[in-house]
């Protein structure tokens, strides 16, 4: 079985050193194996792990939802659980992504003013001052 040292796990998955020892010691790695002298040796497996825990926290997943996943995980019998926590987190960057659209069409608003009459305003402001 091929493994990985912490350097190598870092540079596949895109996490930094101290991210990958947070998380294991957050609990949402599986234990992880140890090499010669102690040091931690990552399996494919764990990179695949990793690979979905960027996956959910590039979703914004806070980290509390990702222990429980973890946790859930670990038990083929949660499937329903699992289901259950990503259709919430789902409907969370659905509500995100609203609450941006609406920032975004009134910040659009605010710009076509500037386009237009901001503009004018700014013209006649600057003809009554050459008068």
């Amino acid at each position: 079985m091929q493994t990985f040292t912490p350097a190598e796990a870092a540079e596949r998955t895109g996490f930094s050193l101290d991210t990958l020892r947070y998380y294991e010691k957050a609990g949402l790695l599986g234990r992880i194996r140890r090499g010669a002298g102690g040091r931690r040796a990552y399996t494919e497996s764990d990179i695949e792990w990793l690979g979905l825990i960027r996956c959910l926290r590039d979703t914004g997943m806070p980290i509390a939802q990702l222990k429980s996943y973890a946790q859930l995980a670990t038990d083929d019998s949660t499937m329903d659980e699992r289901l259950a926590l990503l259709e919430q987190h789902d409907r969370e960057v659905q509500a995100s992504i609203d609450a941006l659209l609406a920032q975004q069409r009134r910040l659009r608003e605010k710009i076509a003013w500037y386009h237009s009459e901001g503009a004018s305003a700014e013209r006649h402001l600057a003809r009554s001052m050459l008068a």
